[in-house]
């Protein structure tokens, strides 16, 4: 490694490529964006919090994330939470009127959600509109230890879990009382299988490895299509409208309008424009990378932190980082990529992808 040492100007690494670069789908704000956009987001998310820790307080307040679905109903005082990773559902409710009623309405709603999120209100107390074929078919099991899809069999479940797993807790906003459900072990593969097809396609239609989608996708949601984050990114491959999604628009699709979150919640929709992201790093932004493992490294580097973040580990100079990223062999690009990258978030997200894409093909993930 000391070879990349004498290469690389390290005493340049902070600082940001000056030039004109690829926004990063996942971090980076965008020059693109009106600031009225990241304004109404910010302003939603602010008064959804609001609601809901008038109900809960400050210290039970829970939102949607990346590995997690959270959804209230019920004027914020019932809410359902799943935790992807873990493979654990928690559904909730601080109702003191009929709190049983309330609680199995919010266990059919989540058992029955749909596969769909693009109709599904996250941030609000909207309930659920179930139609469709449900998400978490195959992913949860009834008292019987069988797949829950029709509305009888959800209602049957709800019923017991009240009878026979209710729990009761006193918090500092009032009594809640509780059920806690567990996924089938094979959760994850369960979600896999769902978009195996939409992967496919993607991954033919943009010349791209499917592993990798794979592996971002797990990165990124866990699988989780209702995923979100406070940067504004949506969906499977957590695509952020303003940044990503103009970029394959206008690029791509030869559009002048940015995705809705509806088109983005949508699971073809986001598999497709995430994947078509990647086909503007490969093709565009970073066409001047020549050895494919190194292009592969800097192409997942940068659907994190962005084209400018993998330069900048290099040079502050665009032509200059390009010449030393070419200079080197693809252990040393990883390396730097792993160790020297601006962003910490990014050094980490390079190690989970290419797990991931291992497991991938070792039949692990």
């Amino acid at each position: 490694m000391r070879s990349l040492l004498r290469v690389l100007p390290f005493a340049l690494l902070t600082l940001l490529v000056a030039c004109s670069t690829a926004p990063s789908p996942v971090e980076s704000a965008s020059h693109q964006a009106p600031q009225r956009d990241e304004q109404a987001f910010e302003a939603l998310i602010q008064q959804f919090s609001a609601q809901v820790k008038a109900q809960w307080g400050e210290g039970d307040y829970l939102e949607a994330g990346k590995h997690d679905y959270v959804k209230y109903i019920d004027g914020f005082r019932t809410r359902a939470h799943i935790n992807f990773d873990e493979g654990k559902i928690w559904v909730s409710t601080l109702a003191q009127n009929q709190p049983r009623e309330k609680l199995k309405q919010a266990i059919v709603e989540t058992l029955l959600m749909p596969a769909d999120p693009s109709s599904v209100h996250m941030f609000s107390d909207e309930r659920v509109e179930l139609k469709g074929k449900p998400f978490l078919l195959g992913q949860v099991v009834d008292q019987d230890n069988q797949p829950i899809e029709w509305a009888w069999r959800a209602n049957r479940f709800a019923e017991h879990l009240i009878a026979t797993e209710l729990k009761e807790e006193s918090r500092a906003r009032g009594r809640t009382y509780y059920v806690e459900i567990d996924m089938v072990a094979n959760h994850l593969s369960q979600r896999e299988y769902q978009y195996a097809p939409l992967i496919r396609a993607a991954a033919q239609r943009y010349n791209l490895p499917e592993d990798l989608l794979y592996a971002i996708i797990k990165t990124e949601s866990s699988f989780n299509p209702y995923a979100v984050s406070h940067a504004g990114a949506y969906g499977l491959m957590q695509v952020i409208p303003k940044t990503a999604g103009a970029d394959v628009f206008r690029l791509v699709k030869g559009r002048n309008d940015i995705p809705t979150q509806a088109y983005l919640f949508n699971p073809a929709n986001n598999i497709d424009t995430g994947a078509a992201y990647f086909h503007l790093l490969k093709t565009r932004y970073l066409r001047e990378v020549r050895h494919p493992t190194t292009l592969h490294y800097a192409m997942i580097s940068a659907y994190n932190g962005g084209t400018g973040g993998v330069l900048a580990t290099f040079d502050r100079d665009r032509k200059r980082a390009m010449r030393d990223l070419n200079s080197l062999q693809p252990n040393q690009v990883y390396w730097a990529l792993t160790n020297r990258h601006p962003k910490a978030e990014a050094r980490r997200y390079l190690q989970k992808v290419l797990a991931f894409q291992q497991a991938f093909n070792e039949g692990q993930l």
